[in-house]
């Protein structure tokens, strides 16, 4: 599936996230975990005219090709490979991996936090050859979670594309050293077949990346206002398909790291063209990238520091939050605890009884 792809570089978990052509910024993440674990501020509150939440999902026709202007410093899927064509009785193992995010950098500090990367392997009992699948950004995370600010655009710039990509072999060692390499399931070769149909088909219409899950607060229950759309939802919707098909997944326990944001009922707010053409309303225009400058890349230390500050007043102090979602903008009015990651458990699905003959 690295057939558009591989036209775009980028990486997630197992090979590092930037949010810069040409220049991981790692920094941003570590600003993301500093405010998480801010102390509380006075709660907000905040109204919209009543919509349907969770906002859905946009899916596409087909993926387009990467803007030349979009670059990243690793390669996405440079060892890509076809998903080969399983014999139908053949019996394929599904293991469960996770790794900290930019263990090639870091190690195991970000899995110290549970910043865990996801991914699926295969193993063919006929053949003895194994495959990793996994899901991930085609220019880095921060290049997904922020625009960069063009001056010669009005509008800020977007390089967010993510993709499925495939290989053959699995890499024990990343994935046992400081994650999990675990067996949830066994499936036949024809079931395999038509999971690989589907995962092309949901690689071509999903064709963005969306870092924050938002939700009214951290209570059990509460409203959601927009999904992420990460390497773990990959792996959670193809555990589902596999299900669907008739997999049966063992009784083990799953985690999977999210992030956070909390606000009151979201702010519809307008796309590009309306808020930024023209037409457009040139006060809003101006907020929205006012707020995202202090996430620019190429900073000093000295910059990147008081652009923090600047983030945190914007995000805490004034309890505000611009996001781009379905390439539309909205306003998020902040409530404390505003920004968290967790590592919960999400448990593997039960197997499809409408389906069992496969």
């Amino acid at each position: 599936w690295r057939r558009r792809g591989n036209t775009g570089p980028g990486a997630e978990g197992r090979r590092g996230a930037g949010a810069a052509p040409g220049r991981a910024s790692w920094r941003w993440a570590l600003a993301l975990l500093w405010l998480a674990a801010t102390p509380g501020w006075p709660r907000a509150s905040g109204s919209a005219p009543r919509r349907h939440w969770p906002v859905p999902y946009k899916r596409f026709s087909f993926r387009p090709e990467p803007d030349p202007y979009c670059q990243a410093k690793y390669t996405f899927c440079p060892t890509g490979s076809p998903v080969p064509v399983m014999k139908g009785d053949d019996v394929i193992e599904v293991f469960r991996l996770q790794a900290p995010v930019w263990e090639f950098k870091y190690g195991d500090l970000l899995g110290h936090l549970k910043i865990m990367h996801d991914a699926i392997g295969f193993r063919s009992t006929l053949t003895g050859k194994n495959y990793t699948m996994e899901w991930y950004e085609l220019f880095q995370l921060g290049n997904c979670t922020f625009p960069h600010l063009r001056p010669e655009m009005n509008a800020p710039f977007w390089c967010n594309q993510g993709a499925a990509c495939f290989f053959e072999g699995i890499d024990d060692i990343h994935w046992k050293e400081n994650g999990t390499l675990v067996l949830v399931a066994t499936i036949s070769g024809n079931m395999f077949n038509k999971m690989a149909k589907w995962v092309k088909q949901d690689n071509e219409t999903g064709i963005y990346y969306e870092t924050w899950t938002v939700q009214a607060s951290p209570a059990k229950g509460a409203e959601t206002w927009f999904e992420s759309y990460d390497c773990s939802k990959f792996v959670l919707r193809t555990y589902k398909k596999l299900a669907e098909l008739g997999a049966e997944f063992k009784k083990i326990e799953t985690n999977y790291t999210r992030i956070f944001l909390y606000s009151g009922e979201p702010t519809y707010l307008g796309n590009e063209t309306s808020v930024f053409g023209p037409s457009g309303n040139k006060t809003l225009a101006l907020a929205i990238r006012r707020f995202y400058y202090p996430f620019k890349p190429h900073l000093s230390t000295k910059e990147f520091l008081l652009n923090l500050l600047q983030i945190f007043d914007a995000v805490v102090i004034h309890r505000q939050f611009y996001l781009f979602y379905n390439f539309e903008y909205w306003f998020l009015p902040m409530k404390f605890p505003f920004i968290k990651i967790t590592y919960e458990e999400i448990p593997l699905p039960n197997r499809n009884k409408t389906f069992p003959g496969l």
